[in-house]
C-alpha cells in the first residue's frame, strides 16, 4: 500500500464509491426510506491507529465480519457505532432502544442481516466492476469495543500488511429529522 500513487488511490475512491451506492440503495430498501449518502472518505490507516478512526479504542460498536473468497481472499468487516446501531433498531424494527444493553436477540439478528445485506451489495458491486468471482461467507456479529473488535484483522492480516483500505459510509435518512445510520467498511484482502 506504500507504493500506491494518487491515480490508485483515485481508483479506490471510485470503487468505495460504488459499492457504497450499492450498499445506500439496499438500506434505502430496508429503511422504506430515502437514503442519501456523501461521497466515502477513504482511508489507509495503519493496524494499530485502526480504533482512532471509529471513536478510539473503547468505544462500543458492532462489526460484522465476512471472509471473502473466490479471484479476491480476505475479509470484509463492517463497523457501525452504537447510535447508528440503535437507530437502525428504531427505524426497522419500530424500537427505541438507548443502547446495546438493552439490546435483545432479535435486535442483534436484524443487525447480523442488515450487516450482511450492506457486505454483500458492496461485494457485488466490487465482484461486477472487476469481472472477478467473490464468494460471501456466512457473517458473525460481535459488539465488544473497538480495539477488541479491530484486534481481529490485526492479528490475522498483520503479518503481511501493516496497513488497511477503510472506508467510512455516511448515510442519513432524506428527512427534516435525519438521523445517522453510517457506517465503516473495511475491506482487507490478501497480498496476492
Amino acid at each position: 500500500m506504500n507504493n500506491l500513487n494518487l491515480m490508485d488511490i483515485d481508483m479506490l475512491k471510485e470503487v468505495a464509491n460504488i459499492g457504497t451506492g450499492n450498499a445506500a440503495t439496499s438500506l434505502s430498501s430496508l429503511v422504506n426510506q430515502r437514503i442519501s449518502m456523501t461521497v466515502p472518505d477513504v482511508k489507509m490507516p495503519e493496524f494499530k491507529h485502526l480504533p482512532d478512526c471509529i471513536g478510539g479504542a473503547d468505544a462500543i460498536i458492532s462489526g460484522l465480519l465476512v471472509n471473502i473468497s473466490g479471484d479476491v481472499d480476505g475479509i470484509m468487516m463492517y463497523l457501525m457505532t452504537e447510535k447508528s446501531a440503535c437507530t437502525l433498531v428504531k427505524e426497522i424494527m419500530g424500537r427505541d432502544k438507548k443502547g446495546f444493553s438493552e439490546f435483545e436477540e432479535i435486535d442483534y439478528s436484524m443487525l447480523t442481516e442488515i450487516g450482511n445485506i450492506l457486505t454483500s451489495s458492496y461485494l457485488t458491486a466490487l465482484s461486477q466492476l472487476m469481472n472477478y468471482k467473490i464468494i460471501q461467507s456466512v457473517p458473525s456479529l460481535s459488539v465488544d469495543m473497538a480495539g477488541a473488535i479491530l484486534s481481529v484483522p490485526a492479528i490475522q492480516f498483520g503479518r503481511i500488511a501493516d496497513r488497511v483500505l477503510f472506508i467510512e459510509s455516511k448515510f442519513k435518512q432524506d428527512t427534516d429529522n435525519a438521523q445517522d445510520l453510517s457506517g465503516f467498511f473495511m475491506l482487507i484482502p490478501e497480498i496476492k
